[in-house]
């Protein structure tokens, strides 16, 4: 058992909210650098991911953490990308 004092569970999942937020602002800032680059707007991704535009407004927003894998594979594949997800 370690002695330091950020090995708590609270502080674990401090780490963790805070990773996740992070990890959300970069996929929604590449989800719509990928948008720009294919020239494509908010209601055609919305259109090709067959889900209604405040749907994906709440994946583009960096501060909405909600989102599935399922939503954000759908963005990726109407976006002509891949999808990938690693443990570190």
């Amino acid at each position: 058992m370690s002695d330091d004092a950020n090995d708590t569970p609270s502080a674990d999942a401090a780490s963790a909210t805070v990773l996740a937020l992070a990890a959300k602002r970069l996929l929604a800032a590449q989800l719509e650098a990928a948008m720009r680059e294919a020239g494509i707007s908010k209601r055609t991704l919305a259109r090709r991911m067959r889900t209604s535009r405040s749907a994906l407004d709440r994946l583009l927003d960096p501060g909405n953490r909600s989102l599935t894998l399922a939503t954000l594979a759908r963005a990726a594949a109407a976006l002509g990308k891949g999808l990938r997800i690693d443990l570190e």
